[in-house]
């Protein structure tokens, strides 16, 4: 069979949301909201026996923030129980995953930050022309600012 042959075709898709799953809630939605300027979209909490099934965890209970990043939102869940704990990754690692933004001026967006935000380094300037800063939030996800050349 074709790949076009008879399998359901998603016509529309739009990006809805990029999940990251946070041990505290209210830290992390701080942060993006200072940081990125980002705007609070809604916030509920979610339990029962569908969502339990549906994330596979028993006896779960998640809190979301949802955050305006214009087209698509940044949904920050607090789950109850909590999962494990992860090492925060490096870039190179395997797996990895970031969230990027674009910004017409990195260095100048570097040059507001909170000290106490970790960046990975200073504003960079690739061989591509690039201009590129890679940062964490206060979990240790990583985040990368981008101005294109």
């Amino acid at each position: 069979m074709a790949i076009d042959d008879e399998l359901p075709v998603m016509v529309d898709r739009t990006p809805h949301h990029v999940g990251i799953a946070v041990a505290n809630l209210d830290a992390v939605r701080a942060f993006y909201e200072q940081t990125f300027d980002f705007e609070l979209v809604e916030e509920f909490t979610v339990t029962g026996e569908a969502f339990e099934k549906g994330i596979g965890a028993d006896d779960a209970t998640g809190q979301f923030a949802r955050l305006s990043m214009g087209d698509v939102l940044l949904e920050l869940v607090e789950y109850d129980p909590h999962g494990e704990n992860r090492a925060a990754p490096a870039v190179t690692d395997r797996g990895a995953v970031h969230l990027a933004f674009e910004y017409d001026d990195v260095a100048a967006f570097y040059s507001t930050l909170d000290a106490a935000v970790e960046t990975i380094s200073e504003p960079v300037t690739t061989e591509s022309g690039t201009t590129i800063l890679f940062l964490r939030d206060p979990e240790g996800n990583l985040i990368e600012l981008v101005s294109p050349p």
